[in-house]
């Protein structure tokens, strides 16, 4: 399940004027939520819970800063709302995580066309620099991957908050039908290598799949 599933009517409507209730509800209800769990994205790389005030203070500790993270944020919500636009169970179905302007498209798709489409529309979102599309199908869905799944991300954003060499706070995660995916910026690549041993090290982990950048240099003083 998608976060955006929380902040969306589960009622299937059947004609073009309930679909078009259903996209205002869904948009309004979802920006909301976004707003109003902003310490979601900014927070999702330890699996803390806390205060805005915590959330902002772990930005700035990030990589790309609180501009940076505020950025991201605008555009996910962007790319949601032209989800919305086109086909609401893009929002459901299709999960996105955004870091540095790089949108991390997983979840899984009804067909190939929808998983085209989700990818078109992210691409038409202002701001987007790259789109990582890990989109899988429904068809290779597994009965007990939700739960699985769920309890791999879990477990690994826990050895990552408690590995001193591990800068957590950098690293977005997203375990879909047993494969991990990876989103952020690594200090380098020991370290990247280390968070790869503990994902590879759960149970139920089929592949590992980084999509992490390296630290650029700082400047010198």
């Amino acid at each position: 399940m998608t976060l955006y599933q929380f902040f969306l009517p589960s009622q299937r409507f059947g004609n073009h004027n309930s679909h078009s209730r259903l996209n205002r509800l869904g948009r309004s209800t979802l920006f909301a939520g976004l707003l109003a769990l902003l310490i979601v994205p900014l927070l999702n790389g330890c699996g803390v819970v806390a205060g805005v005030g915590a959330a902002t203070g772990i930005a700035a500790y990030q990589e790309r800063g609180i501009e940076g993270a505020v950025n991201d944020l605008k555009i996910q919500i962007r790319i949601l709302d032209k989800w919305l636009d086109k086909d609401s169970d893009m929002v459901t179905k299709i999960s996105l995580e955004v870091y540095q302007a790089r949108v991390l498209l997983t979840g899984y798709s009804k067909d190939e066309k929808m998983r085209a489409e989700a990818v078109r529309l992210t691409w038409q979102a202002e701001g987007v620099k790259e789109v990582l599309n890990e989109i899988q199908l429904e068809t290779d869905k597994k009965e007990t991957s939700l739960t699985r799944d769920s309890w791999i991300t879990t477990q690994l954003k826990s050895k990552l908050t408690f590995d001193q060499k591990v800068y957590a706070v950098n690293y977005f995660l997203e375990t879909v039908n047993g494969i991990v995916y990876l989103l952020g910026v690594a200090q380098n690549q020991e370290e990247l290598n280390i968070v790869k041993a503990h994902a590879r090290g759960l149970s139920y982990v089929r592949r590992v799949i980084s999509h992490v950048r390296m630290r650029k240099p700082r400047p010198l003083k």
